[in-house]
């Protein structure tokens, strides 16, 4: 399922990232890599404060929906 779908404060297991090369580059450079964890802090109108590697991320509806859990 995708990130955006995750319940705030439960700790998910990345397992795949989406979208073009360009996309995936960025999101691993924020500690996005399949096998880490995310866990959503908070959702506001679909756009997402994330915790990812100790620290907080904000991703964008966009990209989060990028990112597979």
């Amino acid at each position: 399922m995708p990130l955006t779908l995750a319940v705030p404060g439960e700790e998910m297991l990345i397992r795949r990232i989406g979208g073009n090369a360009e996309v995936r580059t960025h999101l691993q450079n924020l500690g996005f890599v399949p096998g880490g964890t995310v866990t959503v802090v908070s959702s506001t109108g679909g756009n997402l404060i994330v915790n990812v590697k100790g620290t907080r991320v904000a991703v964008s509806k966009e990209m989060a929906q990028k990112i597979m859990v």
